[in-house]
């Protein structure tokens, strides 16, 4: 083989070299962008559209000197995946708080949401009156007509991107909410949101 047909050979290994290079660099561009623009992975939202009082009774119990008291709030929730993947979310809770005390629960089941759908969840928290019954606050609340109540939600769940990239997500809600004593009613709710990746 002579000289030029070297040069020829190497020239075409070179050229083929900086093709296979420019395709690849091509390629993870193409990734980075599409990573960064269409695939990025967006928060979930959770968001409470309404605290509707379930069910409420309170009094006086004379012959025991307590409170008899029985509330179920219904927390009507949308969880939104903006995401281009869906968002699969596992066992969740919401909580139940009185002035920083736990005092009801209630189990979200595990679900799916499409990319860039939303699902709609109702969920009933019983309050446990014994662990009420003993706060002294609990009597003045009843008496001047009004209970304020905290709801938070914790839904953790996972964004898949093209079946390879799992992203973990967890949204929270937070709620004050005021139940009525006499109209038997919940009178406002004060909500926060947030998302953590």
């Amino acid at each position: 083989m002579d000289f030029n047909g070297k040069r020829w050979i190497r020239s075409r290994r070179r050229r083929c070299i900086l093709i296979s290079l420019a395709i690849f660099l091509f390629i993870v561009l193409l990734f980075v962008i599409l990573g960064v623009t269409v695939f990025r992975v967006r928060e979930a939202t959770t968001t409470v559209n309404s605290v509707k009082l379930g069910g409420f009774k309170a009094g006086f119990n004379l012959p025991n000197l307590g409170v008899d008291l029985n509330v179920t709030l219904d927390l009507d929730l949308t969880a939104h995946n903006p995401n281009h993947a869906s968002f699969r979310y596992g066992e969740s809770s919401a909580e139940l708080f009185y002035k920083g005390s736990q005092v009801g629960e209630a189990a979200i089941p595990p679900g799916q949401i499409n990319a860039g759908g939303s699902e709609r969840m109702n969920v009933s928290v019983t309050i446990f009156a014994g662990r009420l019954i003993g706060d002294s606050a609990l009597y003045n609340d009843v008496l001047s007509g009004s209970l304020v109540f905290q709801t938070t939600t914790r839904i953790p769940g996972r964004v898949s991107v093209l079946g390879i990239f799992k992203h973990h997500i967890v949204t929270y809600s937070s709620c004050d909410v005021t139940v009525n004593v006499s109209s038997r009613t919940a009178d406002n709710s004060n909500c926060r949101y947030r998302a953590k990746l």
